[in-house]
Formats: structure tokens, sequence, C-alpha cells
């Protein structure tokens, strides 16, 4: 059956209007605030076009008409245009480096004029359909080969390295999101369980380096026995023979006591890294060549665990090194490993003040002390949060909370009709940027996540993001106002 042409009419008709409802009420409730974070006492008006929030409506005017632009287009323009659209993004990320000015040691902002844009912001979208367009080839499955996989985790990273030689860690975090689409759509949840291992090695190998044990420092102490524990449970689990899981459980007891005994009983110093890295190494040995020798391969997995996780734990200070200073500064805040209230700490604590000073129903619209006083820093942008909270208290922060829930479960929705694997990977794909977003920006408002500059989605000031994002929902809405015609092929 030749599919039949859908024109705009058809097309308004078929769109999901309740997630435009929520878009919409977004970003009316975002300008507001914007206006509410730069608001000063000579009474501007929040249509001034010399206000932030004044700018923002210009900008929210545009993605309109972009929005509009976006649904006129043929949803098989966007899969068939998936890969150059994406070729043309990573080039951009490239040169951006080489042209962009060096704002706050990053270099990320293309400047036309008077107008600044943020590639890596785009760079979400195109990411996203040739991540769909990879995912929905011909007889594509994610985990029949292992090199299907390293294609799809290849399409993520690029632009997570090109966006880091602009020394944007936060923006490129946030490609790390589409790790999830890849879960949903087959892989393996080693692979996440992986990535939270690593973060959990990251966090106590930096946090606890203040003391020692046996001449370890109690991080690492404690990550070593953390591989111990989880080389057991994965015994548990991919093991045939009770009599593997009793050796090595008999291995790590024999030697903790003979450890316990010549450090406490006898008052002997000894080498601890190098005797805790000799017991997981023999017990890896032995569970490497119960592999062979039995024929059973999942026993690789706890030897590959063990063996990555040690090496993680002694690359972690060099990652950490990585970092640019005030990013160090700001995790050891987080972590607790030291309060700098005046220095890398300010805007959080400044923030936590803000909305705790809310209570529940807030003080009121532009009454706001810490906002009007400009406590917070960047309270227009990324801190935006602090000053619905401030302003709107405990009851502002939910309705908020509400609205990213209520349009995070429709574009699930969305995602769990498409009738093709393109249209629900890309819409698990805008999910996934919006959860990370989200999560991830108020944490770090009310300091449970380090300030690593992520904007709340609709509601930061900023043309970039608001574009971005825009781009990738009404792309969404356009293939989700096409399945019909889809289905009737």
């Amino acid at each position: 059956m030749i599919p039949r042409k859908i024109d705009a009419v058809s097309v308004f008709s078929n769109i999901d209007w309740v997630t435009v409802f929520l878009y919409l009420i977004m970003v009316t409730v975002g300008v507001i605030s914007i206006y509410a974070a730069s608001y000063d006492f000579d009474e501007a008006g929040i249509l001034d076009f010399t206000e932030f929030s004044g700018k923002q409506v210009r900008w929210i005017g545009l993605s309109f008409a972009l929005g509009f632009i976006l649904l006129l287009v043929d949803t098989r323009m966007y899969e068939t245009y998936a890969y150059p659209i994406y070729v043309v993004l990573l080039v951009l990320l490239l040169i951006t480096p080489f042209l962009a000015p060096d704002i706050k040691g990053s270099r990320s902002w293309l400047v036309f004029g008077p107008m600044s844009l943020q590639p890596a912001e785009f760079a979400k979208f195109a990411t996203a359909l040739a991540l769909a367009k990879l995912l929905s080839g011909y007889n594509f499955v994610l985990n029949a080969k292992f090199s299907n996989l390293m294609k799809a985790v290849g399409i993520i990273v690029a632009p997570i390295v090109l966006i880091l030689l602009q020394k944007e860690t936060g923006s490129a975090l946030t490609f790390m999101a589409l790790f999830f689409v890849l879960y949903r759509e087959g892989m393996s949840g080693l692979i996440l369980f992986g990535a939270l291992f690593a973060v959990i090695v990251f966090v106590v190998t930096v946090k606890f380096t203040a003391s020692t044990v046996m001449g370890i420092p109690v991080g690492e102490f404690w990550i070593l026995e953390l591989i111990m524990l989880v080389v057991m449970v994965m015994l548990f689990i991919y093991n045939r023979k009770f009599n593997v899981v009793r050796n090595v459980l008999g291995w790590y007891a024999i030697t903790g006591c003979i450890m316990w005994i010549l450090a406490a009983g006898c008052d002997i110093e000894l080498p601890g890294m190098a005797l805790m890295l000799s017991v997981i190494g023999v017990s890896v040995l032995y569970i490497l060549l119960e592999s062979l020798k039995s024929h059973n391969y999942k026993l690789m997995v706890p030897v590959v665990t063990a063996v990555m996780a040690v090496v993680f734990m002694f690359s972690v200070n060099a990652a950490f090194d990585y970092l640019q200073p005030h990013q160090q500064q700001r995790i050891k805040v987080v972590l607790g490993i030291e309060e700098d209230l005046r220095g890398a700490g300010y805007n959080v604590n400044q923030s936590k003040i803000a909305i705790g000073s809310g209570g529940f129903s807030g003080k009121g619209f532009l009454n706001g002390t810490q906002t009007k006083l400009k406590y917070v820093p960047e309270q227009h942008t990324d801190f935006i949060f602090c000053t619905i909270g401030e302003e709107e208290g405990f009851l502002g922060t939910v309705c908020v909370v509400a609205l990213f829930l209520a349009l995070i479960l429709r574009i699930i929705h969305i995602a769990e009709r498409q009738p093709t694997t393109f249209g629900r990977v890309y819409a698990y794909c805008v999910a996934s940027y919006l959860i990370f977003h989200f999560a991830i920006n108020i944490g770090m408002v009310i300091g449970l996540c380090p300030v690593i500059g992520i904007p709340l989605p609709f509601f930061s000031y900023g043309g970039s993001s608001l574009w971005g994002f825009t781009i990738l929902l009404f792309i969404l809405l356009r293939i989700d106002a096409g399945r019909k015609q889809v289905m009737s092929y």
C-alpha cells in the first residue's frame, strides 16, 4: 500500500496536545520565575527586552516558530538525514574550541554579534536521532554482536569527548543519560551495575583518604573489601558448583584471620595493599582456571569485574586530578571533605537558605529577600529552582516537580505506543535527557550533587537550552503525529 501523504491539518490534528500543554505551562512559569529572579526595584516590566525575562520571551517566541516548522517536516526526513545531522553537529563541536571565546575557563559558546549559542545543546537531538537510526536498522540487534554495542556506545561517546575538549564537563555528562536507552533496548544490566559500581568506587576513594588501615587509605581499603564481596555474590549467581564458592570463601576467611592476627595480635606492620591485592589476585586466578576447566564462561564476569574495579580504583586519583580546581572543590564540598561556605560551597549554601526560608507556602511573588538581594549567583539560570522555593515555598516546588514528572511520564507513554523502533528509541532519548537534567539540577541546588552547570529545562534562562529542548520535544511530537501513517504502510 502506498502511504498516504499527511497534510498540515492532519499533522496538527494528530499532535499530542497534552505534551504541548505541559510545554506551554513550563515555559510560561519559567519566564515568570526568571523575572522574579532578576527583578530589581526599578519596576522593570516582564516584557522589557533589556531584562533577562524580556530576552527569554523573545527566545520563547522564536522557539514557537521553530517548533511549528519542525512539525511541518515529514517524519521520514528525520530518519533519512539522522546521520548527516549528527556528523554536522560533531564537526561543529570539533571546531567550537577554536572559534569560541574563553568564558569562565571553557570554550563552548559561539558568538554571533549580540547572540551566543552553545552547540552542545543542539548536539543532544542530533545524537538522539543518530542513536535511534542505528538501533532501528534492518536486523540490528543490540546484543547480537559486540560490535553492535560498540557502535551505539561510539555514537554516545563521540560528542562527550568533543565537549570535554571545550572544558564543559556538565554538558558532556548529560549524554551519559542515553545509556539508559540502551538498557531499554536490551543492553545487559551488568553494564549499568558497572557504572553504579564505578560511581561508588570514585566517591568512596575520593572521600575517605584522611586515615589509613594497614597502611592503606580507608577508602581504598573498603573498596577492596567491597570487591571481594561482589565477587562472592557473583559466584553464587553464575557458579554451577558449590565447591568454587566454598573454596574462595574459605580463602578469604583464612587469609583475613591470618592478617588480623599478625596486625593486631602480634603488632606487626603489614604491607596491607600488597597483601589484599594478592588475596584478590589469587581468587581471581582460581576462578579463571575453574571457568576454563568447567567451560562455565559466566565465571568470567566476576573475574572481569574484580580486575576492572581494581584498575579503576587506582585511576580515580588521576581522573580527579584531570578536573578543574573549581570542579574538584565542588565535589569535595558535596562529599563533605571540605566546608567552603565562602568559596565553592557558597552557591549551594545560599540556595539552601533561600529554599528553606520559603517555608510551606513561600514569601510571595517578588518578595524573596535572598533573591532580591542577589545572594545566590546565577539564580536566573542554573539556580532558578531556589527562586521558586523561596517565593512559592514547598507548594511551588512540588508543582514544578509534578510538571516534570507529568511530562516525563507522558513522553514514556508516547514512546511505548510508537510502531517503529526509531520512534521508540528517540522518545526514550528525550525522556532520558529530561530525567538527567531534572534530577541533577535540583540535586545540585539542594546540595545533593556537585554544581556542574546543568540548567533546568524550560525554566532556566538561556536560548540555547530552550531551543535545544524545544527541538528535541517537537521532533518527537512530529514523529508521534505520523505514527498512524506508518501503521497504514
